[in-house]
């Protein structure tokens, strides 16, 4: 997947496309500068060999003829005639191959080429039109045309084409130039107009990061961002996308008022539920020990059928008191903000459960405590913190087999409080570890005891011993709502033969602002 932005594409094209446009009008005009230069040199060089076969006509002979020289003329006598410019070639091809070649050279002197030079121009594939000839070096490239005289055999007359390669050598250093300080100027500005153009993209980006901050997991939310009129207009592009954006966030902003407005109704239906339930369930308790303490002799069946009256009625205001709990804690009631030694309430905790742990052999679990070597206070409610220790240290006794160690840890990292409860149990599934935290969550829905009761929780996913109580699946998340609303996090992490659930929270005189829900699954402590 390209990470490349729309922004660099957009300037990579309008640079690609200029650097392109820039060598095709360099090109095309180098070719046709030198299309006509070289048309203008051949038609030179036409003239130049028309000056020659004039000089030597078969009927003039040669000049020097009349000073005694000999009759024939040569090489030499075709570079010096009147009007032949500097650097003109002329040369002759006598009846038996034999070349002979000069040029005209700087004032008037003539500079004889050399054997292998000659050499060239025999190989050549000469013609009565202009070819071009490269002599090597100190001459270079030549325009060159062979004609056929009845005086002297073949004659070869050539002009230089070194004034015209310097002049497209020039042209094209020129068109390099101001090419690429073209393609320069143009990337910059182009970067300048893709980001003036791309800004209300850009805003639309922003608004879009502004609700992925807002936490949308619970509570009310008041999703109130939107994209401008200005960047939603559909008459374009972007203005498509804003409107696109916005429609959406209508319908998300509708959707949460609808799952807010049936939580509130949950949630106040259970607080009233759980609250109305109270007073009933105290007097079916009252009356079962009522009847249990009579006095009267009572069919055994009978005392224990209200025994177990009133047994139940236990777990069930139990359950009542932590469902009209979880209900203040979603409605944000505020807790009490005292000066809490946390690590006191641990202490009372472990022996609580050391109490509540022991048969007639005495505690079927072990428990260790592992204390911090100083003083750790936070600002809290110290009942409600009882609790959430409580319900760790139960979770443990309650899904863990005897003879199993149970160790609470606590010390302080940075400016937070840690509390860990590890236990050597058969560990948790890796599948309910994301969700452990949750209501009502369980490893196995069905009836798994003879008396009725429901399955272990998968808060703790441990194996209840025999005789425990059944779980009621809150007790865990009652840890996370109050630890949340105290501005700490909790988490767990398991292996077999290792299973530890921790909570931190601010020490007192730091606390912070309480995170979202989703932050109370952040990793567990290193």
């Amino acid at each position: 997947m390209s990470r490349v932005t729309l922004r660099t594409k957009l300037v990579a094209g309008i640079v690609a496309l200029l650097t392109a446009v820039s060598i095709a009008i360099g090109v095309i005009s180098v070719v046709a500068l030198e299309t006509f230069l070289v048309g203008r040199l051949d038609g030179q060089l036409v003239a130049a060999t028309g000056r020659s076969e004039d000089a030597f006509g078969a009927d003039q002979g040669r000049p020097g003829a009349q000073r005694g020289e000999p009759d024939e003329p040569g090489a030499d006598d075709f570079v010096v005639l009147p009007g032949q410019r500097e650097g003109t070639l002329a040369g002759l091809v006598d009846p038996a191959g034999v070349v002979s070649a000069a040029v005209l050279g700087e004032r008037g002197t003539v500079v004889p080429l050399s054997a292998e030079q000659s050499a060239r121009l025999l190989t050549s594939s000469l013609s009565e039109l202009p070819s071009t000839v490269d002599l090597g070096a100190g001459f270079g490239n030549y325009r060159v045309v062979i004609r056929a005289t009845s005086f002297a055999g073949d004659l070869i007359i050539g002009l230089p084409l070194k004034e015209v390669d310097e002049t497209l050598l020039r042209l094209a250093l020129l068109v390099l130039g101001v090419g690429v300080v073209g393609v320069i100027i143009a990337a910059a500005a182009g970067a300048g107009i893709v980001r003036l153009a791309l800004r209300p993209l850009d805003r639309v980006a922003d608004a879009a990061s502004r609700v992925a901050e807002i936490p949308l997991d619970r509570g009310d939310v008041d999703l109130a961002v939107r994209v401008g009129e200005v960047d939603a207009n559909p008459s374009t592009e972007v203005g498509k996308v804003g409107a696109a954006v916005n429609r959406m966030l209508d319908h998300v902003a509708s959707a949460l008022s609808a799952r807010q407005a049936s939580e509130n109704k949950v949630r106040t239906f259970v607080a009233d539920a759980s609250h109305e339930l109270r007073t009933p369930l105290a007097a079916i308790r009252g009356y079962s020990e009522l009847t249990r303490r009579s006095g009267h002799d009572l069919p055994k069946d009978i005392v224990h059928a209200m025994a177990r009256v009133e047994s139940e009625t236990v777990r069930m205001t139990a359950l009542v008191e932590d469902l009209l709990l979880l209900a203040r804690l979603d409605e944000c009631n505020p807790l009490a903000r005292d000066s809490v030694d946390l690590a006191g309430v641990i202490r009372d905790s472990i022996a609580d459960a050391t109490v509540a742990d022991t048969t007639v052999t005495g505690p079927e679990h072990d428990w260790v405590l592992v204390e911090a070597s100083t003083p750790i206070r936070v600002t809290g409610d110290a009942t409600r913190l009882h609790q959430v220790v409580a319900n760790l240290l139960a979770n443990a006794r309650q899904h863990t087999p005897p003879g199993t160690t149970v160790t609470v840890t606590s010390s302080v990292e940075g400016t937070d409080a840690l509390v860990q409860v590890s236990d050597t149990g058969p560990g948790i599934d890796a599948e309910l570890l994301p969700r452990i935290y949750q209501r009502f969550v369980r490893a196995d829905g069905s009836r798994a005891r003879p008396s009725g009761t429901t399955a272990p929780s998968a808060s703790s996913g441990h194996s209840a011993s025999s005789g425990r109580p059944a779980s009621t699946g809150l007790g865990l998340s009652i840890v996370a709502g109050v630890i949340e609303a105290h501005g700490g996090t909790v988490g767990v992490r398991s292996k077999p033969g290792e299973t530890v659930f921790w909570f931190r929270m601010p020490l007192a005189g730091l606390r912070k602002v309480a995170p979202p829900a989703a932050a109370l699954r952040a990793a567990a402590p290193a």
